[in-house]
């Protein structure tokens, strides 16, 4: 990670679990000599402080994304930017819409113009497979600020900044994973919820997602979406590596929850390229500036990129054994 020397890096909601892995990723195996962690969550704040220890390349910023002047200061002599901050629980935004707007999308908003102002050199945004052919209200402010982060490279480039879109699913290993859920009910010896049997999820894990992110700034332009090139599960045989002597029981779809994840749609499948075996780009619609189509092959597959059309999978077998390499 040669990009990243004596560079100065902010991760806004850099107190979840992925900020948590770039973190130590950023420590370890690059030399930025400052990031920035940029979240609400002073408790949170406070653990990770606890965790990495007083390390003097690391700083702790207070402050919500929805503060363009905040935002302004955090931004002072950045580099590069990870922006991970957003509010994601699905049923809480179908009730409370216009606080997922207020965050997901004024909010990144505002990221795309601090950055801009404060010349910072390039920004990652990280989407959700939910901002494909959204059904719910957060896959919807997804979506637009997808678009926003992509659109912002038409009027930055006199500023120098570019800005570029990570997408990827649920992240294996996570704190919201459905994986520590299983473990504990199985240790319980108590039924595994599962909300269809038919289920079918994408499988990343935490040190992928860094790993991909990370990547993804030594090979920006600006304007690209980036999709991972990853193997797909059947949540059945998820709960079957993990379960044990545990029944597993259907207890119906939720509300906003989709039973295949998608995360290239139909539409979009067809400007897209495959740059390696491990990366999809989308390219952006628009493009009043200077954009070179990478090197790679155009997908000529009709089909939306989903977890049940995806042609690489992985058996119960398989993730017996890759959870326990994982540790998740």
């Amino acid at each position: 990670m040669d990009y990243f020397d004596n560079s100065s890096i902010l991760i806004t909601g850099g107190t979840g679990s992925l900020g948590k892995s770039l973190i130590a990723k950023l420590l370890t195996e690059s030399s930025a000599r400052r990031i920035a962690i940029y979240s609400r969550d002073e408790l949170k704040q406070l653990q990770l402080k606890a965790l990495f220890g007083d390390n003097p390349r690391l700083r702790w910023f207070l402050g919500d994304i929805r503060d363009l002047e905040r935002m302004k200061r955090a931004m002072h002599g950045v580099d590069f930017v990870i922006h991970a901050a957003a509010l994601k629980q699905v049923d809480t935004g179908e009730y409370n819409p216009m606080e997922f707007i207020k965050t997901n999308v004024l909010g990144s908003q505002n990221v795309i113009e601090a950055a801009i102002d404060c010349g910072v050199k390039k920004v990652v945004a990280l989407s959700t497979d939910k901002a494909s052919s959204p059904i719910n209200l957060y896959g919807a402010t997804k979506l637009t600020a997808d678009k926003l982060f992509i659109a912002a490279n038409n009027y930055s480039q006199g500023y120098g900044t570019a800005f570029s879109v990570v997408r990827y699913g649920n992240v294996m290993g996570s704190r919201g994973s459905v994986i520590p859920l299983f473990r504990d009910l199985s240790d319980k010896k108590k039924p595994l919820p599962i909300t269809d049997f038919r289920m079918t999820r994408f499988l990343i894990s935490l040190n992928m997602a860094s790993n991909f992110v990370l990547d993804s700034f030594g090979i920006m332009q600006g304007g690209e979406l980036y999709v991972p090139r990853i193997p797909s599960i059947r949540i059945v045989d998820l709960a079957k590596a993990i379960s044990g002597e545990s029944e597993l029981v259907e207890v119906g779809i939720r509300p906003g929850e989709k039973l295949h994840e998608e995360m290239i749609s139909q539409e979009d499948i067809r400007r897209t390229i495959q740059v390696s075996p491990e990366r999809l780009v989308v390219l952006p619609t628009v493009t009043e500036y200077n954009f070179s189509i990478p090197a790679g092959i155009f997908i000529e597959d009709e089909h939306a990129y989903a977890s049940n059309t995806n042609n690489l999978w992985m058996s119960e077998v398989d993730l017996k054994k890759y959870i326990e390499e994982i540790g998740a």
